[in-house]
């Protein structure tokens, strides 16, 4: 198997034992992603708009684009946050959206109210 580890200066650094993104053949696994800048902490909108950008720029160093991902998972500290989130997120895929799931977590790294993660093929 061919494993290609992605990396981009225009998403945040892995704050443990993980890449941003492993490419294993022609698939991407994009790790989770949230938004680092704590300006935006407790905006749950923002914290969404950042980690699509990151999921952009990740995708980007592959050389793929939102229409490349198969399968999404989203990971909410409440659910309450469930139709905002959802706004953000389908700016990204209004025509064949991606398989996904969203779920609330108890509590999230660093502790953000979103975190985004998905797989891609080329």
């Amino acid at each position: 198997m061919n494993k290609t580890i992605i990396y981009t200066e225009n998403a945040p650094e892995p704050i443990g034992p993980y890449s941003q993104a492993v490419l294993a053949g022609d698939t991407l696994y994009v790790s989770g992603q949230i938004a680092y800048e704590t300006s935006l902490l407790g905006d749950v909108i923002a914290e969404a708009e950042q980690v699509m950008k990151n999921l952009e720029a990740i995708l980007e160093a592959a050389e793929m684009t939102f229409e490349n991902v198969v399968k999404c998972s989203i990971f909410l500290k409440s659910m309450d946050d469930f139709a905002a989130v959802n706004e953000v997120y389908g700016k990204r895929f209004l025509v064949n959206p991606p398989a996904r799931e969203t779920v609330q977590v108890a509590r999230l790294p660093k502790d953000v109210q979103v975190e985004i993660s998905l797989i891609a093929v080329k």
